[in-house]
């Protein structure tokens, strides 16, 4: 093959560059929307990141030039394949012919083109990562917005689609979908790439080809064919056995994911496992969990074992395939060594390129998993908050309550037609039998329960307070959770220390600001003590309390209700209990008797003085 002409090449690398970018850009933009018309798994990352990557859309134009830049730079990166590819045939030549001045010139050409290609590498990682970063922090954006919103996240249970671990899906497969995202796309190895390197090199090798007799027909340029042919129906071959790693990929997911959720079960309930002695029930529990995960991935082991198997018979016998062929012409003295050796560059390279989709198919399989993951969680929360709802209004100067009906999921009646009225200071007590709605009265007044129909109005926000019999306890300090859901820097060091000591729990006024795992340090009644301390903060126009002094002892019930009404002598008042001892604090009485059937009235001892 003649030698090139370094002085030109640039001019018309150049160029090549500028019109292999343009219609990269092009192909990339048709191919696309081709795939994401048409395939299932092209809607679906159409879905995840279309409204991340559509020019001037929220975020602008960043995201379109991030794609555009890592465009240029696997051209760029192309291209100098290509130059590369032909210096070693300059440098072999020149070797060859014991040529010495051609050698350490082109010897000096290979330094350039390395460090250039050096510094491409290193810009392309560096923006490369800046593409999934920007990606995650969107995507998470995105998704755990999605999870939160319309209270999805606590809707879905009561959805019939139920998917499992949602925290993972937003930690675990975001992070998955946009690095895979990249190494398929984009990245050094990705499509892009490989498709680039096909059509150069095959340019390269039509020019490097021979022709080939085989059973008395001659090949033209039989190099080329016979690339093509080889990595077909390897290819073929391939994906008949890898494909039901998809399948495998997804269900590893899974289970590794329910292993886990169990172990995070036994470390949040140790306490109460320990009490109980549980920890043999929990140990094969666990064990029957991780076996499940450990024969699933025995399965993937077994058929990555043939795929990957048959993959590196195919890329060895790809090294020595196109010397095979061009040994002949090498040894008759019509192509030099240097042409041997580019030869054998550019059937790697388009070997490579076309066995993209073979030797990705892995990771194909896990990225098609991830891809149901997310989407999965996506059309779980919108089918939640689809689910029906209380038609809830706001009032500030009182609670209302007309024709609601409340039914268990299978829906018989717990509280049929409930009509209630609580204006200012007034206060009731819902009682009955365990089983008959007192707590999911509770939510569907809050907006919780699904299955109720009828209207309420009250206020809404910050103005109107739930306190279950545990009361929630955030990660962080003290402080954080005494303040909860307000944020802890609304909060001053005194008027935090004045409510704990109010509550009982001046012993940690000097402990505001330390961050511990605190729903394990505090007992269930100093949580629910933290609890009536997060209301005289709040300071909200109703408050309902569903068993929310069922730890403490009578004497301390009656301080924190006392304490309440001197405190919030406005506060409407709903509790749920069982304790006599509510009565005094009540001036109402909702007692539910089963079947829908219900009874309000008057308390019938005198509530306690506000004093």
């Amino acid at each position: 093959m003649d030698g090139i002409d370094w002085g030109t090449e640039w001019l018309s690398s150049l160029i090549w560059i500028v019109g292999f970018f343009v219609g990269t850009v092009v192909v990339v933009v048709i191919v696309g929307a081709i795939v994401a018309r048409t395939t299932t798994w092209g809607r679906q990352v159409t879905r995840l990141v279309g409204p991340w990557l559509r020019p001037g859309g929220e975020h602008g134009w960043r995201p379109t030039l991030f794609v555009l830049g890592l465009l240029l730079l696997v051209v760029v990166s192309v291209r100098l394949n290509v130059l590369l590819s032909y210096n070693g045939n300059a440098l072999y030549t020149a070797l060859q012919d014991l040529d010495a001045a051609t050698f350490w010139r082109t010897l000096g050409i290979f330094a350039l083109l390395a460090t250039i290609y050096v510094v491409i590498a290193l810009v392309a990682y560096y923006v490369g990562q800046a593409f999934v970063i920007r990606l995650r922090e969107w995507l998470n954006e995105r998704l755990l917005g999605d999870w939160l919103g319309g209270r999805a996240y606590h809707r879905s249970r009561f959805a019939p689609t139920q998917v499992d671990n949602p925290d993972q899906r937003i930690q675990e497969d975001i992070t998955s979908f946009a690095t895979t995202s990249y190494s398929l796309s984009v990245g050094s190895s990705g499509a892009v790439n490989a498709v680039l390197s096909v059509v150069s090199f095959t340019y390269v090798l039509w020019e490097l080809s021979g022709p080939l007799s085989i059973l008395g027909v001659e090949i033209p340029r039989a190099m080329t064919f016979l690339a093509f042919l080889y990595v077909i129906v390897a290819t073929v071959i391939a994906f008949r056995i890898g494909k039901p790693l998809i399948r495998l990929n997804f269900l590893n997911e899974g289970l590794g994911a329910t292993y886990r959720y169990g172990l995070v079960r036994v470390r949040d309930n140790a306490e109460n496992i320990a009490f109980l002695r549980g920890e043999p029930l929990e140990k094969r529990s666990l064990d029957g969990r991780f076996a499940a995960v450990i024969a699933n991935y025995w399965r993937i082991v077994r058929r990555t074992l043939g795929f990957q198997g048959f993959n590196l018979a195919v890329s060895q016998v790809a090294v020595v395939f196109p010397i095979l062929i061009q040994a002949p012409r090498f040894f008759a003295q019509t192509i030099t060594l240097g042409d041997v050796q580019q030869t054998a560059t550019a059937f790697g390279q388009v070997h490579d390129g076309l066995s993209f989709f073979r030797n990705a198919y892995d990771q194909f399989a896990a990225y098609r998993a991830v891809l149901d993951r997310l989407t999965g969680l996506l059309d779980a929360d919108a089918e939640a908050r689809r689910l029906p709802e209380v038609d809830v209004a706001d009032r500030a100067d009182g609670v209302a309550v007309r024709d609601l009906t409340v039914r268990r999921p299978d829906g018989e009646v717990l509280v049929s037609d409930l009509d209630l009225d609580l204006g200012k200071g007034d206060s009731l007590l819902v009682t009955g039998r365990s089983g008959y709605g007192k707590t999911t009265l509770l939510r569907s007044l809050a907006d919780l329960w699904p299955f109720a129909e009828g209207d309420v109005a009250r206020p809404l926000g910050p103005r109107a307070v739930f306190l279950s019999q545990q009361p929630y306890v955030p990660l962080g300090t003290l402080r954080t959770a005494l303040a909860y859901p307000q944020a802890p820097e609304e909060v001053d060091d005194e008027r935090a220390a004045e409510v704990l000591r109010s509550v009982a729990l001046g012993q940690l006024a000097d402990r505001l600001d330390d961050e511990r795992v605190w729903w394990r340090e505090l007992s269930p009644g100093e949580q629910q003590r933290l609890g009536f301390g997060r209301l005289l903060l709040a300071r909200p126009d109703v408050v309902f309390l569903d068993e929310a002094t069922a730890a403490l002892d009578e004497g301390l019930e009656h301080e924190l209700y006392t304490l309440l009404r001197r405190e919030l002598p406005e506060l409407i008042l709903v509790s749920v209990g069982h304790r006599t001892s509510l009565e005094a604090f009540h001036d109402t009485r909702l007692e539910l008797q089963g079947d829908g059937r219900w009874d309000l009235g008057p308390v019938a001892v005198e509530p306690a003085p506000s004093g």
